[in-house]
C-alpha cells in the first residue's frame, strides 16, 4: 500500500534536507506510466479537499395553479382535460407533467395542480399568460412558479417593521439648468465612449463634461456618477416615457428550436428606484404589429405613452386590440384590451389622454376605413370619420395637441394611381370640426409633412420632380373663417425634409441623402430666407430644446466624414467636430418651463431689457476670442520670423564653404545677372556622295 504524501509534506521534508525545491527542475522528471508515487496532483487534492457537489434539481420548468375548482372522482379526468388544453396551447407539457394532489380522505382535488414544461421559458409565459385568468365567476386563477415557494418560506412568523434609514438628500440633476452662460448641454455616442459636452457658441467649441465607456444611466449635479444600474440581460434596445419617469428595456433570445420564434422579454422600470413596474415575455411574433421594425423584426417602440408629461398611460398593439396600461397598477385599464376589429394603427396625442386610431376598409370596400378619436379612460369615442377608396394613413399631432392632420392617400377611380388629401381635425374646438384639404393639384407626391411646434402653421413638400414645392398653411385666419389657408410656396427646392425650431417660427428645409445635406433656414414670419449651408452627407438634423441652435451630423451609416457640425438657428456656422465611428448626436431635454405663459409672454415683450446682460456678456466673449486671435496670429509670426532668423543664420555659417566651391567667387553679393543666348556653329563632319542623273527623265 502507497503512501499518499501531500505537496506541504514534501516541501518540509525539502527544508529539512536543506534542499532548495525551487532550484529543481520538475518538468524533467520522468515518472514510469501509471506510477505517481503516492504524490496527489494539485486537482486531485482539491477534489479530496472538497466535499463533492451537489447536484442542483431544475424545477424552473414548474408552474403551480391554484384557485382550481375541487371536484369529486368522476369529475377528475374532465378538469384535467380542461386545464390541459389551456396550457398545452402555451407550451409542451412533459409526460405526466400535469398533477393535481387528491385529499385522500374527501377523495377530492385540493384545489391546485402542479404542471412541468421542457423549458423554463415556456413556465414564465404560461405564468405571465394565465396569472388571473378566468375560469368561471368563482375561480380565477393564480399562477406562481415552483421556485417562488422557496423564497415564501422564508417569510418569518412574525412581523417586524423595516428599518427606516436616515434620509440623505440626493444631488439636483436639474443642476445645469443654472448654468450662468444658459448654455445647453449634449450627449454623443462614438467608437466605444459615451461623451457629453457643453455647447460653447461663443467659443466655437464644446465643452466635454463627461465621458465614459459602457452603456448605464449616469447623472449628477457637479459631475456624473452613476445613478442607477437597470438589472436586465442582454439588452438591445431601451426607450424613455416622454416624462423621463420610466425606461423600457428590451431583449430577445434565441430559442431552442430552429421553428419557433425568438423569446422576447420587456421590463418596464421606475427611472429613480430602478425597480421593476412590470415585465411582458413571449415570442416575437406577439409584438410586431405597428411601429417601426427593430431588432429580429419587433416593432419599436413596442409602448406608446400617453396622458402627456405624466406618463399615465401607455399602450400597445394587438391584433385587433389596442391594450392601455395604467401606469398606478401597471395593469390594463378596465382589466381588458380595446377591441377595435383589423385596426392597424394608433396615436396618442403629446398632451392629453386621447387616442386617434386607424381602421381599413374591409369586405372589399363594402366596409368604409375610418379614423377615430377615443377618450381614455372612459375609452368613449370622441369623434369617428369614415373614409373611402383609402389605400394608405397616417396621422400627424400638433405637439400642442390643437389640431390632427390625417394624410389620406386614395384611389382614382380606375384604382391605377392615387392621389392625397387630409381631413383636419380642430381638437381644442366645440364637437371637433373636421376640415378636408387638398393641394392645389392634388396629384403632386407628399414627400413630408410638419406642424409648427405651439403654433397654428404647418409645412408640406409636395411634388414628382427632382426640386419639389414647399407649401406653408395656416390654421387661422384674420376673419376666423375657420378655413385653412395658404401663405406661400416656395418653388423647385433641394429638399426632402422638414425640420422646425422648437420655439416655432423657424424652419430648416434639408436636403439629405440624395441631395447631399443642402439646407436652407427659413423665417416663416416674414417669408424669407435667412440663410444656406450644406453638411455633405447629413444623415440627422436635431434643434436644441430652445430653438437657438441646430446639429447636423453624419454617423457611422457613411464610411467618411463622420461627425458633428453646429448652426445658430439663422444659419451661421459656428463650429466642426469631426469623430471616427460615430453613431449618436442628442440633445439633452429641459424640462418644462415653470414659468406662466403671462411671465413669458411678459419676458418677451421686454426682451431688450433682459438681454442687456447677455449682449455685454456676448461683447466679452468676443472681445477675448480677437485677443486670442491676436495672440495666435502673433505666435504664428514669431515662430515665422525665428524660423527666417534660424535659416539665414545658417546661410551666413555656410558662406565660405560656398565660396570654395565657386573658386572664391562671391556670388551671394551679385545683385542682378543678364542672361544671354549665344548661338554657335560647328562643322561636325563632311561627306561626299556621287548621284547618278539620268537626262532623259527630264
Amino acid at each position: 500500500m502507497a503512501l499518499a504524501i501531500s505537496m506541504e509534506g514534501i516541501e518540509a521534508r525539502a527544508r529539512e534536507l536543506g534542499v532548495d525545491l525551487s532550484a529543481v527542475d520538475l518538468d524533467s522528471i520522468d515518472l514510469p506510466a501509471g506510477e505517481d508515487f503516492g504524490i496527489l496532483s494539485d486537482d486531485e487534492e482539491i477534489l479530496r479537499n472538497e466535499e463533492p457537489p451537489e447536484l442542483e434539481m431544475g424545477l424552473s420548468n414548474i408552474i403551480v395553479v391554484d384557485n382550481l375548482p375541487v371536484v369529486p372522482p368522476e369529475k377528475f379526468e374532465k378538469l384535467e382535460n380542461v386545464i390541459r388544453k389551456i396550457y398545452s396551447q402555451i407550451g409542451v407539457i412533459k409526460e405526466n407533467g400535469l398533477w393535481m394532489p387528491v385529499n385522500q380522505e374527501t377523495k377530492k382535488t385540493y384545489g391546485y395542480c402542479f404542471i412541468e414544461y421542457n423549458t423554463p421559458q415556456e413556465a414564465e409565459l404560461a405564468r405571465e399568460k394565465t396569472n388571473g385568468y378566468k375560469l368561471d365567476k368563482s375561480h380565477i386563477f393564480a399562477v406562481n412558479m415552483f421556485d417562488d415557494f422557496e423564497k415564501y418560506m422564508k417569510v418569518p412568523d412574525t412581523w417586524t417593521p423595516a428599518e427606516i434609514k436616515p434620509y440623505t438628500p440626493g444631488e439636483n440633476l436639474l443642476k445645469w439648468l443654472t448654468d450662468d452662460k444658459a448654455r445647453d448641454q449634449f450627449v454623443i455616442r462614438a467608437g466605444t465612449y459615451t461623451e457629453v459636452y457643453w455647447n460653447d457658441a461663443r467659443k466655437l467649441a464644446p465643452e466635454l463634461v463627461f465621458q465614459k465607456q459602457g452603456s448605464q444611466v449616469w447623472g449628477g449635479e457637479s459631475g456624473f456618477e452613476r445613478l442607477m444600474r437597470f438589472a436586465h440581460a442582454q439588452v438591445k434596445m431601451i426607450d424613455f416615457s416622454p416624462g423621463e419617469r420610466y425606461l423600457v428595456t428590451y431583449s430577445s433570445h434565441e430559442p431552442s428550436n430552429p421553428r419557433d420564434t425568438h423569446r422576447v422579454v420587456l421590463n418596464i422600470f421606475d427611472v429613480r428606484t430602478g425597480k421593476v413596474m412590470r415585465d411582458f415575455k413571449g415570442s416575437a411574433d406577439e409584438f410586431t404589429t405597428g411601429g417601426h421594425t427593430g431588432v429580429s423584426g419587433v416593432s419599436w417602440p413596442i409602448f406608446r405613452w400617453g396622458g402627456g408629461k405624466d406618463d399615465k398611460y401607455f399602450a400597445r398593439l394587438g391584433k385587433n386590440v389596442i391594450s392601455v396600461y395604467e401606469t398606478n397598477t401597471f395593469s390594463l385599464l378596465d382589466k381588458k384590451s380595446l377591441k377595435i376589429e383589423n385596426v392597424v394603427d394608433f396615436s396618442w396625442s403629446p398632451t392629453d389622454p386621447i387616442i386617434s386610431l386607424f381602421v381599413p376598409e374591409t369586405g372589399g370596400g363594402n366596409q368604409p376605413a375610418r379614423v377615430s378619436l377615443v377618450q381614455i379612460p372612459g375609452k368613449e369615442e370622441l369623434r369617428q370619420k369614415n373614409l373611402f377608396s383609402v389605400s394608405d394613413c397616417k396621422m400627424y399631432w400638433q405637439n400642442n395637441g390643437e389640431y390632427l392632420a390625417v394624410q389620406v392617400d386614395r384611389y382614382t377611380k380606375t384604382k391605377k394611381s392615387t392621389y392625397t388629401g387630409f381631413e383636419l381635425f380642430r381638437i381644442k374646438e366645440r364637437d371637433i370640426p373636421i376640415e378636408v384639404f387638398e393641394l392645389d393639384n392634388k396629384n403632386d407626391k407628399i414627400i413630408a409633412f410638419a406642424w409648427e411646434p405651439k403654433g397654428h402653421r404647418f409645412a408640406v413638400i409636395h411634388g414628382d420632380g427632382p426640386r419639389p414645392d414647399i407649401s406653408f398653411y395656416t390654421m387661422k385666419t384674420t376673419n376666423n373663417t375657420n378655413r385653412v389657408s395658404r401663405l406661400t410656396t416656395l418653388k423647385a427646392k433641394q429638399a426632402n425634409a422638414l425640420f422646425w425650431s422648437p420655439a416655432g417660427r423657424f424652419i430648416v428645409l434639408a436636403g439629405l441623402k440624395g441631395f447631399n445635406g443642402q439646407l436652407e433656414f427659413f423665417n416663416v414670419d416674414e417669408l424669407e430666407t435667412m440663410a444656406t449651408g450644406e453638411h455633405f452627407m447629413a444623415t440627422d438634423i436635431m434643434w436644441d430644446p430652445t430653438g437657438r441652435y441646430l446639429a447636423t451630423a453624419v454617423t457611422s451609416v457613411h464610411e467618411m466624414e463622420n461627425g458633428f457640425q453646429i448652426w445658430s438657428f439663422n444659419g451661421k456656422h459656428l463650429y466642426k467636430v469631426s469623430k471616427d465611428h460615430f453613431y449618436q448626436f442628442m440633445w439633452r431635454p429641459r424640462p418644462p418651463s415653470l414659468l406662466s405663459s403671462e411671465k413669458e409672454e411678459e419676458i418677451s415683450k421686454n426682451l431688450k431689457k433682459y438681454s442687456k446682460k447677455y449682449e455685454q456678456e456676448d461683447q466679452d466673449a468676443f472681445n477675448q476670442l480677437s485677443e486670442q486671435e491676436r495672440k495666435r496670429r502673433t505666435e504664428l509670426q514669431e515662430e515665422w520670423d525665428s524660423w527666417v532668423a534660424k535659416w539665414k543664420r545658417m546661410h551666413e555659417e555656410e558662406r565660405e564653404y560656398r565660396m570654395e566651391l565657386r573658386d572664391g567667387e562671391a556670388s551671394d553679393e551679385e545683385e542682378e545677372y543678364e542672361a544671354k543666348e549665344v548661338e554657335v556653329e560647328e562643322v561636325v563632319s563632311v561627306e561626299e556622295e556621287v548621284l547618278a542623273f539620268d537626262l532623259d527623265q527630264e
